[in-house]
Formats: C-alpha cells, sequence, structure tokens
C-alpha cells in the first residue's frame, strides 16, 4: 500500500522558518515527481513545489521562490519543504503528493497527482 505521511507543522512567528518531511513508502518506481501543495482557509489547494525523486529537478511557485527549498533523501524516501522567512499568507495543511511516471513535473494541477498524504498544518502569526 502506498503511503505518505507529512510531519513539522506548527505555530510559527512572521519570519521565522519550518521544515516539513513528507516519507513515502509503498512505490515501486525509480522516478517520479513529489509535489508540496497547501490549502489556506476558505481556499482551494495551491500548488508550492515539486521535485523529481531521479535527477532531483525542481519546480517553485512564484509567492515562495527564493524562501522555501524542496529536497529529497532517496535513502531515506524522505522529501523536505524548508519553509524561511514565512508570511502569514503561508498559513495552511501542507501536503504532499505524488505523480507517478510518466510525471509532468508541475504544481499547477493537483488532478495529476496519485496519492496524496493527510497534511500537516502549519500556522504563521504576525
Amino acid at each position: 500500500e502506498v503511503q505518505l505521511v507529512e510531519s513539522g507543522g506548527g505555530l510559527v512567528q512572521a519570519g521565522e522558518s519550518l521544515t516539513l518531511s513528507c516519507k513515502v513508502s509503498g512505490l515501486r518506481y525509480d522516478d517520479y515527481a513529489i509535489g508540496w501543495f497547501r490549502q489556506a482557509p476558505g481556499k482551494e489547494r495551491e500548488g508550492v513545489s515539486c521535485i523529481a525523486r531521479g535527477d532531483g529537478s525542481t519546480e517553485y511557485e512564484d509567492s515562495v521562490k527564493g524562501r522555501f527549498n524542496i529536497s529529497r533523501d532517496n535513502y531515506k524516501n524522505t522529501i523536505y519543504l524548508q519553509m524561511n522567512s514565512l508570511k502569514p499568507e503561508d498559513t495552511g495543511v501542507y501536503y504532499c503528493a505524488v505523480e507517478k511516471p510518466p510525471f509532468s513535473m508541475t504544481f499547477l494541477w493537483p488532478a495529476l497527482y496519485d496519492y496524496w498524504g493527510q497534511g500537516t498544518q502549519v500556522t504563521v502569526s504576525s
């Protein structure tokens, strides 16, 4: 069974940092894409970033570019989202998701992703 488990969320003040983790298990593919998405209160789910497991190529949504870093540890099957200079508008439930091959390397279309975690809450206060 494919399982994605997010962790690392919490409550921080604006300007502080958090690192989220997503542990993936049950996948037999050598390469796939992992995306981070978030859903703020009263809003639809939106893409944040994505990474290819194989070559480590990355993409970022404009609002987080330069502040967030996505990375992966293939040995641990864990994907990280390091979030720096957090803003109140970054608040939301953060989800990781897997798009199996052939993958598009996009965070724009949540419907393209095949497996989802349950999410972890990130709250940024001002």
